[in-house]
């Protein structure tokens, strides 16, 4: 299990897409039971905390809160108890009956101070933030986790709000799946209007199997990046990402 250093910190964030396992585009289709069945999750999730024992700090997103497709089960609890993680907090977005749930998790060695989730507007409701606040005085700083919506002008609308919401935040981290490049025009408010600073390189995250797109980002601001990559995650359609950070 890894311990936090007290200059620098590991941070992974990651869309473990509820635990399924999808290797191949034809995996949407043949293993569709997925979405609505636990079997089989139980395995990718102790993957994925064997990977986040790594890190001090895990975004995730994609998370299931509890319902029939997890076993009833939390995900980012189990994680959390699984890599030995001290604190959690979860956020659920979207609950499809008790079929399925969806929602954006922290898994932390570091206790916040304070912790807040927020709705994000957009054409259709499920969609969220959930921001957690460490340190004082000079010290402190902001992890922000969200998942932005497939649609531009969605997006346009979710990235309005939390460059507004991170704009007072002189040390931040903004992580998760945004659904498109770090460089896509709906993206500029955030670097405008607050200390956040596009990644170092572009690392393409999806599909997992076969990389192309860019989705999954770690941007920071008032930190210097000493690491950033893709990590494999479990059997999730997504790659995770991972930076070693150090506060300015």
């Amino acid at each position: 299990m890894a311990k936090p250093t007290p200059d620098r910190l590991r941070l992974l964030s990651a869309n473990i897409q509820a635990g399924s396992s999808t290797r191949a585009y034809r995996d949407y289709v043949t293993r569709s039971w997925s979405h609505v069945l636990p079997n089989g999750k139980r395995i990718n999730l102790d993957s994925l905390a064997e990977l986040a024992a790594n890190y001090d700090l895990v975004g995730l997103q994609e998370s299931d809160p509890g319902s029939l497709r997890s076993g009833f089960t939390n995900q980012a609890d189990y994680l959390a108890e699984r890599a030995r993680f001290p604190f959690w907090s979860h956020q659920p977005n979207r609950r499809i009956s008790r079929i399925a749930g969806s929602g954006n998790a922290l898994l932390s060695r570091i206790q916040p101070d304070e912790m807040l989730d927020y709705a994000l507007p957009g054409r259709i409701a499920g969609r969220g933030v959930l921001l957690a606040n460490f340190g004082e005085g000079k010290d402190r700083w902001t992890l922000a986790i969200t998942h932005l919506s497939l649609g531009a002008k969605s997006r346009q609308l979710q990235i309005g709000f939390l460059a507004e919401l991170l704009s007072d935040a002189p040390r931040l981290v903004l992580m998760g799946d945004f659904n498109c490049d770090f460089d896509a025009p709906e993206m500029r408010p955030l670097y405008r209007e607050t200390a956040l600073e596009p990644p170092p390189e572009r690392v393409c995250t999806f599909p997992s199997w076969a990389p192309q797109r860019c989705l999954d980002h770690v941007l920071t601001g008032g930190f210097e990046v000493l690491d950033y990559k893709a990590v494999p995650a479990a059997g999730s359609d997504h790659m995770a990402v991972g930076v070693e950070l150090l506060p300015k």
